[in-house]
Protein backbone atom coordinates (compact mmCIF):
# COMPACT_ATOMS: atom_id res chain seq x y z
CA UNK A 1 0.00 0.00 0.00
CA UNK A 2 2.97 1.92 0.32
CA UNK A 3 4.10 2.16 -2.99
CA UNK A 4 0.92 2.19 -4.40
CA UNK A 5 0.52 5.73 -2.08
CA UNK A 6 4.16 7.10 -3.42
CA UNK A 7 3.14 6.06 -7.49
CA UNK A 8 -0.07 7.61 -7.34
CA UNK A 9 0.82 10.56 -5.51
CA UNK A 10 3.51 11.70 -7.00
CA UNK A 11 2.31 11.84 -10.44
CA UNK A 12 -0.69 14.02 -8.40
CA UNK A 13 1.28 16.36 -7.35
CA UNK A 14 3.25 16.38 -9.83
CA UNK A 15 0.46 17.24 -12.31
CA UNK A 16 -0.91 19.87 -10.15
CA UNK A 17 2.30 21.96 -10.26
CA UNK A 18 2.49 21.70 -13.92
CA UNK A 19 -1.45 22.58 -14.07
CA UNK A 20 -0.94 25.68 -11.28
CA UNK A 21 2.62 26.82 -11.74
CA UNK A 22 4.92 26.89 -9.24
CA UNK A 23 2.62 29.24 -6.52
CA UNK A 24 -0.19 26.57 -6.61
CA UNK A 25 -1.05 23.53 -6.03
CA UNK A 26 1.26 21.24 -3.72
CA UNK A 27 3.20 24.37 -3.29
CA UNK A 28 0.36 25.87 -0.72
CA UNK A 29 0.66 22.82 1.43
CA UNK A 30 2.51 24.63 4.45
CA UNK A 31 6.38 23.13 4.48
CA UNK A 32 6.96 20.20 6.92
CA UNK A 33 3.00 19.05 6.26
CA UNK A 34 1.72 15.98 6.89
CA UNK A 35 0.22 13.79 3.99
CA UNK A 36 -3.29 14.77 5.41
CA UNK A 37 -2.27 17.98 4.75
CA UNK A 38 -2.62 17.27 1.06
CA UNK A 39 -6.59 16.72 1.07
CA UNK A 40 -8.33 19.50 -1.16
CA UNK A 41 -5.13 19.65 -3.17
CA UNK A 42 -5.02 16.25 -5.15
CA UNK A 43 -8.02 14.54 -6.12
CA UNK A 44 -9.87 12.60 -3.55
CA UNK A 45 -9.53 9.26 -5.26
CA UNK A 46 -5.68 9.44 -4.98
CA UNK A 47 -5.96 10.24 -1.22
CA UNK A 48 -8.38 7.33 -0.70
CA UNK A 49 -4.77 5.42 -0.75
CA UNK A 50 -3.14 7.06 2.24
CA UNK A 51 -6.28 6.63 3.85
CA UNK A 52 -6.88 3.07 3.69
CA UNK A 53 -2.98 2.86 5.00
CA UNK A 54 -3.90 4.95 8.00
CA UNK A 55 -6.57 2.49 8.31
CA UNK A 56 -4.17 -0.26 8.43
CA UNK A 57 -2.43 0.77 11.37
CA UNK A 58 -4.93 0.47 13.73
CA UNK A 59 -6.82 -3.09 13.95
CA UNK A 60 -4.19 -5.18 13.16
CA UNK A 61 -1.87 -4.61 16.51
CA UNK A 62 -5.10 -6.18 18.37
CA UNK A 63 -4.70 -9.15 15.50
CA UNK A 64 -1.53 -9.58 15.84
CA UNK A 65 -1.56 -10.29 19.57
CA UNK A 66 -4.80 -12.38 19.93
CA UNK A 67 -3.20 -14.79 17.24
CA UNK A 68 0.02 -14.88 19.21
CA UNK A 69 -1.83 -15.94 22.28
CA UNK A 70 -4.05 -18.32 20.02
CA UNK A 71 -1.11 -19.41 18.71
CA UNK A 72 0.81 -20.13 22.05
CA UNK A 73 -2.38 -21.31 23.79
CA UNK A 74 -3.18 -24.28 21.41
CA UNK A 75 -5.32 -22.62 18.46
CA UNK A 76 -8.24 -24.56 16.53
CA UNK A 77 -8.97 -25.05 13.23
CA UNK A 78 -11.85 -22.70 14.22
CA UNK A 79 -9.43 -20.39 15.13
CA UNK A 80 -7.32 -20.51 11.73
CA UNK A 81 -10.47 -20.04 9.85
CA UNK A 82 -11.53 -16.95 11.68
CA UNK A 83 -7.87 -15.71 11.64
CA UNK A 84 -7.43 -16.32 7.44
CA UNK A 85 -10.92 -14.58 7.02
CA UNK A 86 -10.54 -11.55 8.61
CA UNK A 87 -6.75 -11.46 6.44
CA UNK A 88 -8.85 -11.99 3.57
CA UNK A 89 -11.87 -9.14 4.64
CA UNK A 90 -9.09 -7.19 5.58
CA UNK A 91 -7.83 -7.52 2.15
CA UNK A 92 -10.83 -6.99 0.38
CA UNK A 93 -11.56 -3.88 2.47
CA UNK A 94 -8.25 -1.92 1.47
CA UNK A 95 -8.70 -2.66 -2.54
CA UNK A 96 -12.29 -1.65 -2.06
CA UNK A 97 -10.88 1.59 -0.42
CA UNK A 98 -8.31 2.01 -2.81
CA UNK A 99 -10.32 1.50 -5.95
CA UNK A 100 -14.28 2.34 -5.43
CA UNK A 101 -15.10 3.63 -2.11
CA UNK A 102 -18.46 3.02 -1.90
CA UNK A 103 -18.85 3.60 1.99
CA UNK A 104 -22.09 1.07 2.41
CA UNK A 105 -20.16 -1.75 1.09
CA UNK A 106 -17.32 -0.31 2.35
CA UNK A 107 -18.58 -0.82 5.63
CA UNK A 108 -20.30 -4.26 5.78
CA UNK A 109 -16.81 -5.53 4.71
CA UNK A 110 -15.41 -3.48 7.99
CA UNK A 111 -17.93 -4.94 10.25
CA UNK A 112 -17.87 -8.24 9.26
CA UNK A 113 -13.99 -8.21 9.85
CA UNK A 114 -14.30 -6.74 13.12
CA UNK A 115 -16.81 -9.28 13.86
CA UNK A 116 -14.60 -11.96 13.03
CA UNK A 117 -11.57 -9.96 15.28
CA UNK A 118 -14.05 -10.04 17.67
CA UNK A 119 -14.94 -13.41 18.10
CA UNK A 120 -11.01 -14.39 17.92
CA UNK A 121 -10.09 -11.54 20.74
CA UNK A 122 -13.04 -13.50 22.93
CA UNK A 123 -11.71 -16.82 22.11
CA UNK A 124 -8.08 -15.44 22.95
CA UNK A 125 -9.40 -14.31 26.72
CA UNK A 126 -10.93 -17.55 27.13
CA UNK A 127 -8.02 -19.66 26.69
CA UNK A 128 -6.09 -17.26 29.09
CA UNK A 129 -8.61 -17.88 31.83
Amino acid sequence: MLFWIAFTRFPAMKAMRAERGKSGGVSKARAGGRGQDLEGLIPDKVNWKAHNYTHLMEQPTIFYATVLILAVAGATSLDVLLAWGYVALRIVHSLWQALVNTIPIRMLIFFTATGLLIVLAVRALLVTL
